[in-house]
């Protein structure tokens, strides 16, 4: 992970902590990592494994996921559901149809645009 990274990352997590109104004590805390760490990742300073991110995820209650994206962890295209949905034999089609409705509505709702589904 490069430098620009690692600042997008804990910029990105500075404003989710910042959004939920906590401190950096506060997320520390929460997280389990040490006030000084959480303080460099949030500068773009460390390079957080998978499980801290984690850990920072659990605490500001969102997606480790949607971390992994910003640190490179996971390629974003592995986290567009609807070919996951659309590709499950336990569904049937019309809840096929249903759980991408809402699903993209979701996305919607949060200003996030939708990956193109490979149907």
């Amino acid at each position: 992970m490069g430098p620009d990274r690692r600042r997008e990352l804990g910029g990105y997590i500075r404003q989710q902590r910042s959004e939920s109104r906590l401190s950096l004590r506060r997320l520390s805390q929460m997280a389990g990592v040490s006030n000084p760490y959480l303080s460099q990742i949030e500068r773009g300073l460390r390079k957080p494994s998978a499980e801290i991110l984690q850990q920072i995820a659990r605490a500001l209650h969102i997606s480790a996921e949607s971390l992994y994206v910003r640190a490179g962890i996971l390629d974003e295209s592995t986290l567009d559901l609807v070919p996951c949905i659309r590709r499950d034999p336990r569904l049937t089609p019309d809840q096929k149809d249903r759980l991408e409705r809402i699903y993209l509505a979701c996305l919607d709702a949060n200003g996030v645009e939708s990956l193109p589904a490979d149907r």
